[in-house]
């Protein structure tokens, strides 16, 4: 199966193909795993660790918050009559947006300004807060070169989905939007507020979204007609129409990943892996490949959170 790029909104989507779905599992909740969590261990376990088991604090981001504050204005929009989803109407909700999200901890430091001239003090922040949220204007606006927002009712809108698969795995992610269609049909759509990547990594991209499909297709028994990712920054969107057989494939896939991470636990042995995003990576000072030393593995707190460990746990 290929990939193709689209920006026809309405294409036809066929009628589903309906499997029985899979009964949540009644053995006990565990850990749970997320397409980001599962992309984190894949790039570096070590990471995945220091993210999820030690649970280290992180830096926020201008490009992650502003793509936050660009979801919350998509996710708004269809809270509109349909006659007010205009480009117009969109940026009016920026404002309301911005002033909720700017609440959240870490966000208002990004923004604290050095002098009247309002230059941020954030060296990797140049912009003026007014800039900052033209730019991201500009990706809303970007949105509707790829759908026409009056013509759809989504089902559903920064949805939790969630099953537990017969071992006892839990997988959950929140899902932009899913479209139903007439004759129940899904598509399930994320927003991108990056460029479409280039072929070889198209398959990263959709990692996401098979993701979603896979427990869609256990709760709903549905197959999802189409998976859709719309990149604002550049205005061009991805499709992709997986198979039943193809979400078996990775369902075992998110399987093997898990048993990898299980056995990282038991014994605390998360290994770094020198790519080229370290360079994004806030904890290069704790890792090994960068000449750092990791704390010690906190087996007390995987314990404590669901975790099997092999190593000493001091009781409390």
């Amino acid at each position: 199966m290929t990939a193709m790029v689209q920006t026809d909104p309405q294409a036809d989507v066929p009628a589903p193909a309906v499997v029985p779905p899979v009964e949540d599992a009644p053995a006990p909740r565990r850990p749970s795993l997320s397409p980001s969590r599962a992309a984190d261990f894949k790039t570096c376990p070590l990471l995945y660790r220091f993210r999820t088991i030690d649970r280290l604090p992180e830096r926020k981001s201008l490009a992650a918050v502003r793509g936050t504050l660009v979801h919350s204005v998509l996710e708004r929009l269809y809270d509109l009559p349909p006659a007010q989803r205009t480009p117009e109407g969109a940026l009016e909700l920026l404002e309301p947006a911005w002033t909720d999200l700017r609440e959240e901890p870490g966000i208002a430091e990004l923004f604290e300004t050095a002098d009247d001239a309002g230059a941020e003090t954030d060296v990797n922040a140049p912009e003026s807060v007014e800039a900052w949220l033209a730019s991201a204007g500009k990706l809303v606006e970007k949105y509707f070169t790829l759908e026409d927002p009056r013509r759809l009712q989504p089902e559903a809108r920064e949805e939790l989905v969630e099953v537990t698969l017969p071992d006892g795995l839990l997988l959950r992610g929140y899902v932009d939007r899913l479209d139903v269609a007439p004759n129940g049909a899904l598509r399930v759509v994320d927003y991108k507020t990056g460029s479409m990547p280039r072929e070889a990594f198209e398959g990263k991209a959709l990692f996401q979204m098979k993701f979603y499909a896979l427990v869609l297709w256990r709760t709903r028994g549905v197959v999802a007609a189409q998976l859709k990712l719309l990149y604002l920054g550049d205005g061009d969107a991805l499709t992709y129409a997986p198979d039943e057989q193809e979400l078996i494939r990775f369902e075992r896939t998110l399987l093997a990943i898990w048993s990898a991470i299980e056995r990282a636990v038991e014994t605390g042995e998360f290994k770094a892996n020198k790519t080229r995003l370290c360079g994004w990576c806030d904890h290069q000072a704790l890792c090994p490949a960068w000449g750092g030393t990791p704390p010690p593995f906190p087996a007390e707190a995987a314990a404590a959170a669901g975790w099997r460990t092999t190593l000493p746990v001091t009781p409390v």
